[in-house]
C-alpha cells in the first residue's frame, strides 16, 4: 500500500498573526465542525506561490476567515444555518473576516453551484460542503473546468468514506498532481493536462477506470460469496414475457 505523504506544516508563513488569531477560536466556535490548524497553515504556505486572484469554497468557517485574506475575490457557497449550527452567522460577524473580498452565495450547493456563472479562472478551490454521496462529486464537477493551471484543489474530511471516494479518484486523475495530506485534508495541484470534457464521456480515458477495468461484479470483495439475486430479480429474468 502506498504511503500517503504528509505536508510539512511546521514552516512559518507570512500569515502567522492571522493564523494565531484564527486558531485561538475554539473547536466549538460553531456547530458544523471547524477546519484544523494543519490544513489552514498548509493553505497559507501555498498561497504566495499561487498568485490568487479568484478563489471559492463550499461550506463556511475558519477557512473562510483565512481565505478572505489570501484572495482578493473569494466566493463562498454555503447554506444559511442560522439557528442550528450558526457557521455562516459566526463568520459574517467575525472581526477576522476581510469583508470586502468575500461574496456569499447562500443556499444548498446542489442548487447554487449549477446556477453559478464562473467568469474568472480560479486559483484555489476548497471543497467542504455536504458530505453525503454524491454531493462531493457534484461540487467537484462544477468547479474543475474553471481551475487555472497550477491552481490548488483542497478536499476536506477525506476520513469520511464518501469523501475518500473522491480523494481516491483524484489521486489517479491525470489533471492533478497529488501534493499530500494535512491532517484529514488533501491537497492537489492542477497541472497542464487537458481538461476532461465536462459534457462528454470518455470513462475509458480516466486512470481510475483503466486501472480497475473490468470489475468482477461477483468478486467476494464486492458481493459476499454465496450472495444470490433477490427473488424479484430472479422472477424477472426467468419470466419469458408475453
Amino acid at each position: 500500500m502506498r504511503r500517503t505523504p504528509s505536508i510539512d506544516t511546521n514552516r512559518p508563513t507570512i500569515f502567522e498573526d492571522l493564523l494565531r488569531d484564527i486558531n485561538t477560536l475554539p473547536s466549538n466556535w460553531h456547530g458544523a465542525g471547524v477546519c484544523g490548524e494543519a490544513p489552514l497553515r498548509a493553505m497559507a504556505l501555498y498561497a504566495p506561490s499561487l498568485r490568487i486572484m479568484h478563489s471559492a469554497e463550499t461550506g463556511v468557517g475558519k477557512s473562510t476567515l483565512l481565505l478572505s485574506h489570501l484572495s482578493p475575490h473569494h466566493t463562498v457557497f454555503a447554506i444559511d444555518d442560522t439557528g442550528s449550527t450558526d457557521s455562516l452567522a459566526k463568520v459574517r460577524a467575525s472581526p477576522l473576516l476581510k469583508r470586502d473580498t468575500v461574496d456569499f452565495v447562500t443556499g444548498p450547493t446542489q442548487v447554487t453551484l449549477p446556477r453559478q456563472k464562473f467568469v474568472d479562472r480560479l486559483q484555489l478551490v476548497f471543497i467542504d460542503g455536504p458530505h453525503g454521496y454524491p454531493f462531493p462529486e457534484l461540487e467537484y464537477y462544477f468547479f474543475y473546468p474553471h481551475l487555472d493551471q497550477n491552481a490548488l484543489l483542497v478536499i476536506d474530511d477525506i476520513h469520511i468514506p464518501t469523501i475518500f471516494r473522491l480523494f481516491s479518484f483524484l489521486r489517479e486523475e491525470a489533471m492533478f498532481d497529488f501534493l499530500g495530506v494535512a491532517s484529514t485534508t488533501a491537497f492537489f495541484r492542477r497541472n497542464s493536462s487537458p481538461v476532461f470534457h465536462p459534457l462528454g464521456d470518455g470513462w475509458w480515458l480516466q486512470n481510475y477506470n483503466r486501472n480497475r477495468f473490468p470489475v468482477q461484479a461477483f468478486d467476494r470483495d464486492i458481493v459476499p460469496a454465496g450472495a444470490r439475486p433477490s427473488s424479484e430479480f430472479r422472477r424477472l429474468i426467468n419470466d419469458p414475457g408475453p
